[in-house]
């Protein structure tokens, strides 16, 4: 009983993970609004190139039209997320960031009230009850955490039956179709529970991932991000996972993550020269966050295209000494442990690349890194 529990809670949880982000409004009141709209989608735009002072003048027209509207205190929240990245090891801004989330929850309750703007209150009461689930989770409140991702999988299930009327749903439908195959087959043990869950669809669910990639408004983004990450992580389709990412960083050059997401994808696909410029970007960034991102990929680099193993080394050696964050840096560790075994192959050196692999099979989440792993230790 206490196994299944466990199971429950690791696949609530990571429905959560995948299924929440930061959405807006469908078919309500502020799309009925032109103007407005377009006020929102422009502190968006503003948030993700983290052009953070621009957002509150935006955001104020917003509050002034609609004061009590969920979509103020999820602007904020938004915000919070990537100007603190990660918000949830920021003890200052942590809890203001919970409380804003429980503000959008009660709000959007409000809309549930009213058909008309139930489709909205949807998207809203599951980013909140998802993201909150992921603050629980991270503080290995497991309880918690599943009882929080459930109401934002119930909501993911509500949209559904609206992804034919708005072209925001194609989102959340295609990561819930996408991921509830690819999720059981990376982690066996959940198959026995997903069977009490509605099927999922791989192909259609990238589908209608790029649907929503190029029709939606709030969600084109996120979108285009979470196929980039897929492409990368699972797929291996280095090329796709770059022209979305070639966009991203064109239409928000500011964003760190996703320069750092293209400079990757870049050195997967082998244009060295491509990435360099992006590789001298990240290493001005003084935020620890990204000591660990640019010490990996100029390390990948030196490696496989200047072919010199003694600077790689250091940067490898340097990278897996920092700090990482299990969403976002969590990989780039397994990529300088790998450039480690395969410098001691090189060097002759098949007990340290074992045991350097072995904390690769570990670490590693990406099909690619894992698959260059095993090969080896087989």
């Amino acid at each position: 009983m206490k196994r299944m529990f466990l199971v429950v809670t690791q696949l609530f949880v990571f429905l959560f993970i995948v299924l929440s982000f930061p959405p807006l409004p469908v078919r309500a009141q502020i799309l009925y609004d032109t103007p407005t709209q377009e006020l929102v989608l422009e502190a968006i735009d503003h948030i993700y190139n983290y052009e953070f002072a621009a957002v509150e003048p935006v955001a104020r027209q917003i509050r002034a039209k609609y004061p009590n509207h969920p979509v103020n205190a999820m602007l904020k929240a938004m915000q919070m997320q990537w100007q603190y990245l990660p918000v949830k090891d920021n003890k200052a801004m942590s809890g203001q960031y919970a409380k804003l989330l429980e503000e959008c929850i009660a709000k959007a309750k409000v809309l549930e009230k009213n058909e008309k703007t139930r489709p909205e209150a949807a998207f809203f009461s599951m980013a909140g009850h998802g993201y909150i689930a992921l603050i629980h989770n991270y503080n290995d409140e497991k309880m918690k955490a599943a009882s929080e991702a459930k109401k934002a999988y119930d909501y993911v299930m509500a949209g559904f039956k609206y992804m034919n009327h708005n072209p925001e749903f194609y989102f959340s439908s295609g990561l819930y179709n996408y991921y509830m195959i690819r999720y059981p087959e990376d982690h066996p043990i959940v198959k026995p529970v997903v069977l009490f869950f509605k099927d999922g669809n791989r192909e259609e669910g990238l589908r209608q991932m790029d649907i929503a990639s190029k029709k939606g408004m709030f969600t084109r983004t996120e979108s285009a991000f979470y196929l980039s990450r897929i492409y990368l992580k699972h797929e291996q389709r280095y090329d796709k996972a770059s022209s979305y990412l070639e966009n991203l960083v064109e239409k928000y050059p500011n964003n760190p993550i996703f320069l750092m997401k293209h400079t990757e994808a870049l050195l997967l696909l082998g244009k060295y020269d491509d990435a360099a410029p992006f590789i001298e970007k990240l290493k001005k960034r003084n935020e620890p966050f990204f000591s660990l991102v640019s010490h990996t990929l100029e390390g990948m680099y030196l490696e496989k295209h200047a072919r010199n193993d003694q600077a790689a080394q250091r940067l490898y050696l340097t990278a897996i000494r920092q700090p990482r964050d299990e969403e976002y840096t969590k990989e780039y560790q397994a990529f300088a442990y790998a450039g480690l075994a395969r410098i001691a192959i090189r060097a002759g050196d098949k007990r340290k690349a074992t045991e350097y692999y072995k904390i690769v099979s570990d670490l590693a989440e990406y099909k690619g890194t894992l698959k260059e792993a095993k090969n080896f230790l087989k």
